[in-house]
């Protein structure tokens, strides 16, 4: 399964969102491609403990079922999966260039994460084995819905 912790598999998706510009239209959902990537960058924020969330409810009682179903295999995210609250993005300008810098900055930060759990608002305390599935399959999943 791919990881966002292999290299090649980091530097392919990182070229994807090379590709995306202020033109890029969503195939699917509501966000626009600002949106989208202030979101995604604000995801890796998240997986990567700069920033944290309280854990969801719903998560407490259905994250870990939730999880095994979004890792269990290589399939993409459904389309319109649902997002959490907190990783929503209201504000609908912004800079392409400087929000695909961030999220490229970021998402190359996973070459030093030594931490051995992150914590999901939503699935909660995840391996790096865990981590590696999920982020890889979130970004892919942005990723597809803006035809990248």
């Amino acid at each position: 399964m791919e990881t966002i912790f292999d290299h090649s598999t980091r530097e392919g998706l990182i070229s994807r969102i090379n590709t995306l510009n202020e033109n890029s239209k969503a195939q699917w959902g509501k966000m626009n491609i600002c949106q989208m990537l202030k979101h995604c960058t604000l995801y890796e924020e998240m997986m990567l403990g700069k920033v944290t969330f309280k854990r969801a409810f719903l998560g407490r009682l259905f994250g870990k079922m939730a999880l095994k179903e979004f890792i269990q295999d290589q399939n993409p995210i459904k389309q319109n999966v649902p997002t959490l609250t907190e990783l929503k993005v209201k504000e609908k300008a912004g800079n392409v260039l400087e929000e695909k810098k961030k999220w490229i900055a970021l998402l190359k930060g996973y070459e030093q994460v030594s931490q051995p759990v992150i914590v999901h608002s939503f699935f909660g305390e995840l391996t790096k084995e865990q981590t590696g599935f999920l982020v890889y399959k979130h970004t892919d999943h942005h990723l597809r819905q803006f035809k990248s």
